[in-house]
């Protein structure tokens, strides 16, 4: 069965996960290691002493796509690709952030990320004999300007957040969210308009 799933479409695995469609990511060996690679450079961060900024600040340039000059990325940090993420100028990210990247993840400027949040583009069918295969998908994630998520929050695949924006502590966004408001609960709402 698994061969016949990595042989549909004349497709590489990785190839599907780029545009979005169902892939395997459990047998690919191509993203296997990419996976591998920056599970091992995430380690290599969270285990490099806060004290030492210019190693740190290195190792996060190799793992991530994309970097403004001004950011920190506080331990323990991990990802799954790292290269599918991209962060502004002034970005933050507090203690225990995970973002699952296959699908992309991108953010803006002066971005501040509280400890515990999660960026999630992997996703599951919602079928139950397709999702218990190895099948999974992938949805960017987009975030503006000058957004802030508090402790604890959960961004799911396919979810775009506006600029000027403030998402409260233990939400959950499943839906995007529109600039300039205040947005919380679980499903994610707008409660305020700034």
């Amino acid at each position: 069965m698994v061969k016949t799933i990595l042989e549909i479409d004349g497709m590489t695995e990785k190839e599907k996960m780029l545009k979005g469609e169902l892939y395997n990511a459990d047998y690919d060996p191509e993203l296997i290691a990419e996976r591998t690679q920056a599970k091992d450079l995430c380690f290599e961060l969270n285990n490099t002493t806060p004290s030492d900024l210019e190693t740190r600040i290195d190792i996060i340039k190799k793992l991530l796509g994309k970097t403004g000059e001004e950011f920190h990325i506080e331990s323990d940090f991990w990802c799954d690709y790292g290269y599918r993420i991209e962060i502004g100028e002034n970005f933050y990210a507090n203690h225990n952030v995970v973002m699952l990247d296959a699908g992309g993840i991108t953010f803006g400027d002066n971005v501040f990320i509280a400890p515990q949040c999660g960026f999630h583009t992997s996703g599951h069918p919602i079928d139950a004999e397709t999702r218990n295969t190895p099948l999974e998908y992938a949805k960017p994630i987009k975030v503006g300007d000058s957004v802030w998520f508090g402790a604890g929050v959960q961004v799911c695949p396919g979810v775009t957040i506006g600029s000027n924006v403030v998402i409260g502590a233990g939400s959950v966004v499943i839906e995007d969210i529109p600039s300039n408001c205040v947005a919380v609960g679980n499903p994610c709402r707008v409660v305020k308009e700034i």
